[in-house]
């Protein structure tokens, strides 16, 4: 029998790409979906996703914004980078009652329920996350510019750069770089790309380095070997010990199976489920709380 949830809770889960909202009150679930809402990227125009996605569910589940303002809300935003920018968002939105945190903890839960274990999320961005009995660990999600490796734009900036070293003569040319020089018009076309390509564009490169590994080249598979050992290496470092699930996820998260350290290739597992049901489990525990007194 699926347990009814006897007090309402509001969940935001917030991306580059899009925003989701959902509503669970006595078993029934609304959800809608707003657009991008990075607040370091543009916190006005996240903000303002945030807040039409808020009206949009009142317009479809028939209640005034007054009251779903009273409901517990928990907020999982990409860009949250500190509790300075947790606190900004929070009064921006009309909730009385908001946690707001960054997005790897609602993908965290979401992802492993209940159980412990690790998340290494690559998307076009990474983080690397670890549910345990003594508490939570995150690490990475700092953006391209001073981190995400393995990512999706990890991976084709890597490609780009190992492409300009087989023009170099450093390395022997495979199918990869020919592709990477055809697709961009020679070096030229790679520096300019390279030069304004967004983590998105980058990201974009990724599928044909996934393809061209699948088919043996060596290029290929040497890059996502490495991304597979830095994600196997931190993963150490932040205390996984045999035994313990893995949910690989994201864009490109699950092309690195077949490349993991054999321990930990036996404990993939599938996630339970999305970012946005992590939000809900995380708000039904922040609502808990303000309930028993301890907010």
């Amino acid at each position: 029998m699926t347990k009814k949830h006897t007090t309402p809770v509001l969940a935001i889960d917030g991306g580059g790409t899009r925003c989701r909202i959902a509503l669970r009150s006595e078993g029934n679930l609304a959800q809608v979906e707003a657009g991008s809402a990075n607040v370091s990227t543009d916190f006005e125009a996240a903000i303002r996703q945030i807040r039409s996605g808020l009206s949009l569910l009142c317009e479809d589940i028939g209640v005034p914004m007054q009251a779903l303002c009273t409901v517990p809300a928990y907020a999982g935003l990409a860009g949250v980078t500190g509790e300075k920018m947790a606190e900004r968002v929070a009064e921006a939105l009309p909730s009385q009652s908001i946690r707001v945190e960054d997005d790897r903890p609602s993908a965290l839960r979401g992802a492993l329920g209940g159980r412990n274990g690790f998340v290494a999320h690559c998307g076009t961005g990474s983080f690397i996350a670890a549910q345990l009995s003594d508490g939570t660990r995150l690490a990475g999600g700092w953006g391209a510019v001073l981190g995400d490796p393995s990512s999706a734009q990890w991976v084709g900036r890597q490609s780009l750069s190992r492409t300009l070293d087989v023009v170099d003569g450093l390395v022997r040319a495979s199918d990869l770089s020919n592709v990477l020089l055809d697709r961009l018009k020679g070096t030229a076309g790679i520096v300019a790309f390279a030069a304004t390509a967004s983590p998105a564009e980058l990201g974009g490169l990724a599928p044909a380095v996934s393809k061209e590994a699948a088919n043996g080249d060596v290029m290929a598979l040497s890059i996502m070997q490495e991304a597979a050992d830095i994600l196997a290496e931190t993963m150490r470092k932040m205390g996984w010990k045999e035994g313990l699930p893995i949910c690989l996820t994201g864009g490109i998260g699950p092309f690195y199976t077949d490349y993991m350290p054999d321990d930990m290739r036996a404990c993939l597992t599938q996630k339970q489920g999305e970012p946005l049901a992590g939000a809900l489990m995380l708000a039904e525990d922040f609502g808990k709380e303000i309930a028993d007194g301890r907010h």
